[in-house]
């Protein structure tokens, strides 16, 4: 019988070292959870307390800067209340969302690369994918974001991603507005406790220069230097350990079909949790001095707005 998805932590020497990556001081990290949690208690518009995981996971996703924790902290709640389409009525067995889950594979790999990082692998099986399949896309994507928040127990040294576009279609381009990308791009820079290391975009065709031209504006310079294009699967072995790249695309792990279904088992494991986090979330008639404008916020023009932190 399949069991649900466990991520694997690392250990020894290579935690050692991910925690000087992440400026993890063993000495100070109480005090510093401390600090956040009697901030969060001082701020209105905020939830009084949240769980000590995941606390830890911003201070790690901030190197432990309490400032950038603030600041990530508040608009990962900011965007709790902003982007109901992501945040809410977050049931993996809601009709829609099963509907998703047979046309499109977006997993994380329980296994880590050498220098610790993590690997998401994202394709569509479907062209005939919608708006709507995109939006419920995108929330599952946070779905799995907010589990990984609360079970990477020990840290990990950033993400990489793997986006397959061999099925990328015109007609998926025609569904796409710069409005929803930049919602998804301001969660995952902004909001998420995310290091982007590289990003991997396989078996690509000219329709992707097309798309990559659309989302480019919305992606920080920092991170545009850690994209990559690819003809085919290949040259993820470069990358990644063949140990641990699904059979799919040329290793030796396990099928997206086996990984893909046990994600599912740990997303139904969650259903209550998510019910539960959906009142955890920015009350802007609370906010001291103005109240974040969301036209503003997700305005294509312009730079992404940065809230004011006390």
């Amino acid at each position: 019988m399949a069991s649900a998805l466990t991520l694997v932590q690392p250990s020894g020497e290579l935690s050692k070292k991910i925690r000087v990556e992440l400026n993890e001081n063993l000495n100070t990290k109480a005090q510093d959870l401390a600090a956040i949690k009697e901030w969060l208690k001082k701020q209105p518009h905020l939830p009084d307390e949240w769980e000590d995981g995941c606390l830890v996971s911003f201070l790690r996703g901030s190197n432990f800067s309490l400032e950038k924790c603030k600041s990530k902290l508040d608009m990962y709640f900011t965007m709790r209340t902003a982007c109901p389409e992501f945040f809410s009525n977050r049931d993996i067995n809601r009709p829609e969302l099963i509907d998703l889950y047979s046309r499109a594979e977006g997993l994380t790999l329980p296994g880590l690369t050498p220098q610790g990082r993590r690997v998401s692998i994202i394709r569509a099986l479907d062209k005939t994918l919608d708006t709507q399949h995109l939006n419920d896309g995108m929330k599952i994507a946070f779905m799995v974001g907010d589990i990984r928040i609360r079970e990477e127990i020990e840290g990990v040294a950033g993400d990489v991603f793997v986006l397959d576009a061999s099925i990328l279609t015109p007609s998926h381009l025609a569904k796409v507005t710069p409005s929803l990308i930049k919602k998804f791009l301001i969660c995952i820079q902004e909001a998420y406790p995310v290091k982007v290391k590289e990003v991997h975009v396989i078996n690509i065709s000219p329709v992707v220069d097309v798309a990559y031209n659309i989302v480019k504006p919305f992606v920080k310079e920092k991170i545009r230097k850690r994209v990559f294009f690819h003809n085919d699967a290949s040259k993820l072995l470069d990358y990644i350990p063949k140990e641990i790249l699904p059979t799919d695309f040329g290793g030796e792990g396990e099928s997206m079909e086996s990984l893909h279904n046990a994600w599912k088992l740990k997303l139904e494991e969650y259903t209550s949790w998510f019910k539960g986090q959906e009142q955890l979330k920015a009350n802007e008639s609370l906010r001291p001095g103005k109240p974040t404008n969301y036209d503003e916020l997700f305005g294509i023009d312009g730079s992404f707005r940065q809230l004011d932190i006390d």
